[in-house]
């Protein structure tokens, strides 16, 4: 043996390093383990940066996936019934637009009247509030009355100015200006067009996802591997996540549509005006977790107080819409996802939230399918059981 080196004995040297390649994430080094902490957060910060950046693309192209998932149930019935996919989905396409269409149009009366009354509204609960403050009003406008002499005096003792105005100082006043008509209309404008560009786009694009069908669930089976066990958790993520998409989106439209009605029949039961228009107010934003009812019975308080002129009102009002959101949120809508669907309250807060600051108002729709989805492939892939788990109920 070269070197003196014993028949069968490993170096000492390649040995350590063996033992050093396979430490566990747990057992490396502190300095490795700073810097894979920090790697992820820079990955974590340009995973939101672009989520951002993007949401222009990501938004029309997210509310399409999730449209085609909501109805292409309906167009499986349609196909079981020599429908092809395609006219199945136009009939689709065409039904939600008619749908959506004529109920616009049967409460623009009403939805004309709740904005004509909003300046009447907002004069009569101005004089309300100042009628309750009382002494506190009569305070704040003494407080005001012994600013506006201190400021006087302030004038009256300011000897430059008056030099000034004597040595012939044009004195200049800055004017607001005036509000732009046609500026506020081409705007108007081009946003209305950019939000029918944009409708059409997620139309569009829902309609050729219900028409392909299988086709696309059948291309990503066959690039994500060649081996069985590679296709076969393909496929069973890929039903998780219909599955679960569809289940969720399927509850969400029947326990919104369920609120709506109950909504509109129990605020027309009290004498609310344009119970139609707050029914519906209610029924969307049941869509969105935890702020939606909120900013429903807020609103509703609101206008109760405006129309009956008692807090007392307001405030029965409110707990009827609350009562109605939290029957279906807490009961209804547990018992219909199934325990295998949720997931926990703390993350469907958090990512709302975050959803809301990323895209607005569309990340507040979107952010609980979208953590759906990453639930459902967390919980079939095996090294991402345990996030799968950290998101479950």
């Amino acid at each position: 043996m070269e070197n003196g080196e014993t028949p069968g004995k490993p170096d000492a040297k390649q040995d350590g390093k063996h033992a050093e390649a396979v430490l566990p994430a747990s057992d490396a080094p502190p300095a490795a383990r700073v810097r894979n902490g920090w790697l992820v957060m820079l990955s974590v910060i340009a995973v939101l940066y672009a989520l951002h950046w993007s949401a222009p693309v990501l938004i029309p192209i997210m509310l399409g996936v999730l449209i085609s998932y909501a109805f292409s149930p309906i167009v499986n019935s349609m196909e079981r019934w020599h429908i092809h996919r395609a006219i199945g989905s136009a009939l689709v396409v065409l039904g939600l637009l008619g749908g959506t269409g004529w109920l616009v149009y049967s409460l623009s009366d009403e939805a004309v009247s709740v904005l004509e009354s909003l300046p009447q509204a907002a004069q009569k609960f101005r004089k309300q509030l100042n009628s309750e403050r009382g002494a506190g009003t009569a305070a704040i406008e003494n407080v005001q009355k012994a600013a506006t002499e201190l400021e006087n005096a302030a004038t009256d003792a300011a000897p430059a100015a008056s030099a000034a105005a004597a040595r012939g100082v044009t004195r200049v006043q800055i004017e607001k200006p005036k509000v732009d008509i046609q500026s506020l209309v081409w705007t108007s404008t081009l946003g209305a067009f950019t939000f029918l560009g944009q409708l059409v786009t997620v139309l569009f694009l829902a309609f050729f996802l219900m028409a392909a069908g299988n086709k696309f669930r059948r291309k990503i089976m066959n690039i994500t591997g060649t081996r069985l066990s590679e296709k076969k958790v393909t496929i069973e993520v890929l039903n998780e996540i219909t599955q679960q998409i569809q289940r969720y989106l399927l509850v969400q439209i029947f326990t919104s549509a369920l609120v709506g009605v109950t909504s509109w029949l129990a605020f027309k039961a009290i004498g609310l005006e344009n119970a139609a228009i707050w029914g519906i107010a209610a029924g969307v934003l049941n869509s969105v977790p935890y702020f939606g009812p909120v900013i429903v019975s807020c609103g509703i308080a609101l206008v109760a107080f405006v129309q009956f002129g008692t807090f007392g009102m307001a405030i029965w009002a409110a707990g009827i819409a609350l009562l109605i959101t939290s029957i279906e949120g807490f009961l209804l809508t547990p018992w219909l996802i199934g325990r295998a669907s949720r997931i926990n309250a703390v993350v469907v807060f958090t990512c709302v939230i975050v959803g809301g600051w990323l895209w607005g108002a569309w990340g507040l729709l979107l952010a609980v399918p979208v953590v759906m989805i990453v639930k459902s492939i967390c919980d079939r892939v095996e090294d991402l059981k345990s996030v799968g788990e950290l998101l479950g109920d």
